[in-house]
């Protein structure tokens, strides 16, 4: 039994809505062997990252870099391709902004600057991603692969980059100098004050618009059908005349260049500088979201909003509850790849049965 027996309906709400559910019965098994009610853990957990006004500014911040990898994650599978190395194209997207704003930010004024930044964030990103997307087009080296071995490749180069040639003479951190305040991205909190002192910026709302060109150039546009038809039947799309290679290399530079802008967030928005290690796993979140989300728009905005409250609240429930350590919440992570991911038909059989039952 697969997704194919059932409505369109069923595939993209009610499967991922019982294997969410699955997910986080298991976790609540786990905090109740802990020690911990999970009801009452499940409580605060909502009022930090949701119902607390500055908690729902944390979670939309982390939020907005969730959807950019989420998208890095869902347009490669469109086309079939399984890329898991968003997190290094994120890593080398953040070097990518990096150097524009350290050759620029003392002669350039702010409504440039930013741009450009990001211009050198996606390239930086799609640059990394091309070769993966190259071997698998023109030597068949399987992408999946290729990703996994540029992660450590980038983490590697970033550690040399960093330390060898960013950290500044005499510089006692691990990271590039502060950039000019020209390059600091608005922050929300302006309009919205109701937020607090969150790090949410106008990346949210770049985010937000990611998400609807996404959405347009998939379904919408000529492009977005050989991406498509790319994914479904490699074979069938060659006889339509479409280039196979040339059709994953592209997707593969796109998707490298919305992990790299994934960078633009927590370095331009938070840090406002460049630090090791600054991806944080936000390249493998994006795995989860993709899946969770069903690479829809809509599915990956919402994806997203969960595993930034995720963040919060566990951070939060973690202070509260010296018992739940905050690793907790990456093992409630895995919990939801495993079931959106491996085990996502695991509900199909009996969801077709009970329609059919309703049919009779």
């Amino acid at each position: 039994m697969n997704q194919a027996d059932l409505p369109r309906w069923a595939t993209a709400f009610a499967l991922p809505l019982l294997n969410l559910f699955s997910a986080l019965l298991v976790a609540a098994g786990v905090i109740y062997l802990l020690g911990e009610s999970p009801v009452e853990c499940l409580g605060i957990l909502i009022n930090a990252a949701v119902l607390n006004p500055e908690g729902l500014g944390y979670t939309l911040f982390y939020a907005a870099t969730f959807i950019f990898t989420g998208l890095s994650v869902s347009v490669a599978m469109q086309a079939g391709l399984f890329n898991i190395g968003s997190e290094g194209q994120m890593y080398l997207g953040g070097l990518g902004l990096t150097l524009v704003l350290l050759w620029l930010d003392s002669s350039v004024p702010g409504w440039l600057l930013i741009p450009l930044a990001m211009l050198g964030s996606a390239a930086f990103g799609a640059a990394w991603a091309f070769l993966p997307g190259y071997l698998q087009a023109k030597r068949g080296s399987h992408v999946v692969v290729t990703t996994i071995m540029f992660n450590f490749i980038a983490a590697c180069l970033m550690n040399f980059v960093i330390i060898s040639i960013l950290v500044p003479m005499g510089g006692q951190n691990t990271s590039s100098r502060m950039f000019a305040d020209a390059s600091w991205l608005p922050k929300l909190n302006g309009i919205l004050p109701v937020l607090g002192e969150t790090p949410l910026n106008v990346s949210f709302v770049l985010a937000l618009v990611a998400l609807v060109i996404y959405g347009v150039v998939v379904w919408r546009t000529t492009w977005g059908y050989q991406l498509r038809a790319t994914g479904l039947n490699q074979h069938a799309a060659h006889y339509a005349g479409i280039s196979i290679s040339k059709t994953i290399i592209i997707t593969m530079m796109v998707s490298g260049a919305l992990a790299g802008l994934a960078a633009v967030n927590s370095i331009m928005g938070s840090t406002h500088y460049l630090p090791l290690n600054f991806p944080a796993g936000a390249g493998f979140i994006g795995i989860a979201i993709a899946l969770m989300g069903r690479q829809h728009p809509v599915g990956i905005l919402l994806s997203s909003i969960l595993f930034g409250a995720l963040i919060q609240g566990g951070f939060d429930l973690s202070l509260e509850k010296a018992n739940i350590p905050p690793e907790t919440f990456i093992f409630i992570q895995g919990l939801i790849i495993l079931f959106c991911g491996a085990m996502e038909n695991l509900y199909a059989p009996a969801l077709s049965a009970l329609l059919k039952r309703k049919e009779k």
